[in-house]
């Protein structure tokens, strides 16, 4: 069954976040990860907004949670948690 980050962000310093980017992209797609929807329009009709949006897919739950706790994506999360306000939630389907 698969599995989504859904990421909200606003990013506070671009040079950096453009460094967790870069890094973060190989270490996602290393666990199956697919970007399904990353930045454009957007509508928050509930809660806080944040200008960006990110969804990706994985193949399981398993896979998401091992990217997020892998070297290589926690190496490019040390980026990103110095320049952007992020939530992320990481969500089974059904």
């Amino acid at each position: 069954m698969a599995a989504y980050w859904i990421g909200r962000i606003t990013v506070t310093d671009q040079d950096t976040y453009g460094e967790y980017a870069k890094r973060a992209g190989p270490a996602i797609e290393a666990h199956g990860g697919r970007f399904l929807a990353r930045g454009g329009r957007h509508l928050t009709p509930e809660g806080r907004d944040h200008a960006r949006n990110v969804v990706v897919e994985f193949p399981s739950f398993e896979d998401a949670t091992t990217c997020y706790n892998s070297p290589a994506y926690q190496e490019a999360l040390a980026f990103a948690l110095k320049s952007a306000e992020r939530d992320l939630a990481i969500v089974e389907g059904v």
